[in-house]
């Protein structure tokens, strides 16, 4: 699979016009059209309209485009999937996925809808359900026509059904993230953080923010749902490999590509020991950095 800038995912009610259009020109590496949580009942077939519209409407460049549906199980999820697969999106956010059986049925729908194959499926890790099926649920992408390439965590509805307290830090949500960090890695599939949860409740908390992005980051999450424009510059800057990191991958690729090593499980390089295993996380930095810069 390509490797695919998810650094920042900014989510914006379905209903929003002026917000899908504004995306247009911000620098998030995703948009995130929501129909599910930002949008009231009596809302929702009039903001799935609006979505269908806007991403009609294109100029979203490289951003990847995704719809957050409504669950399954509602009045809406399966004109959603079907909506969503007309429209060609590259995916679908799934709420609410608690079992292997829920992202095999959503890649069914969206086969069954007619999807192209680019139409990947997107989950949200929620539930305490889900944590304690991580493993059966993202082994599913192991399956390609599970359609699975990230997973989203929930961190405020996770933080209300297992009744952690959610303070700044997040310690009652460490051992959930990690986790799903390691469950993620396992299969392949990418993460993102939760959106900030904003303890100052006057304004933007932003020196909260950026610790939060960099805790994350820290874990190893991929990047980190957003939900104000404002926030995408830090969160951008943040989950981008360093400049240093990224000369060091290259040093390291290149060790590795000279004839004399192309057998060799481990090379020196400006005197260390690097393993082959380095060598393809090397590769991955430096093909997150090639497009990171084509994003621009």
């Amino acid at each position: 699979m390509a490797v695919r800038p998810r650094r920042s995912a900014l989510f914006m009610s379905g209903l929003d016009a002026r917000a899908h259009e504004a995306a247009k020109t911000l620098a998030a590496d995703a948009l995130v059209f929501d129909l599910e949580d930002a949008v009231e009942p009596e809302a929702k077939e009039a903001a799935r309209r609006q979505v269908v519209a806007s991403i009609a409407s294109g100029g979203f460049g490289a951003r990847e485009r995704i719809i957050r549906i409504n669950a399954r199980d509602t009045a809406w999820g399966l004109d959603d999937i079907k909506a969503a697969a007309a429209a060609g999106v590259d995916a679908i956010l799934l709420p609410k996925a608690d079992r292997p059986g829920d992202i095999m049925r959503a890649a069914k729908d969206l086969r069954e809808a007619g999807a192209p194959e680019h139409t990947r499926l997107w989950a949200m890790i929620e539930t305490p359900a889900a944590i304690l099926n991580l493993d059966s649920m993202l082994r599913t992408a192991a399956d390609p026509s599970s359609r699975l390439d990230v997973v989203v965590m929930g961190t405020e509805d996770l933080a209300r059904q297992t009744r952690a307290r959610l303070r700044p830090g997040r310690a009652g949500l460490l051992a959930y993230l990690s986790l799903s960090i390691a469950a993620a890695r396992a299969y392949g599939v990418d993460i993102l953080d939760g959106r900030f949860h904003d303890f100052d409740g006057a304004a933007f908390d932003a020196k909260g923010f950026r610790a939060e992005c960099e805790q994350g980051r820290d874990l190893g999450m991929d990047g980190k749902s957003l939900t104000l424009p404002a926030q995408i510059a830090v969160c951008n800057a943040i989950f981008a490999p360093p400049r240093e990191e990224i000369v060091w991958a290259e040093k390291v690729v290149s060790a590795f590509a000279e004839p004399a090593n192309a057998k060799m499980s481990v090379v020196k390089v400006e005197g260390r020991t690097v393993e082959r295993l380095h060598e393809e996380m090397a590769r991955r930095t430096v093909e997150l950095a090639v497009a990171i810069e084509a994003m621009r």
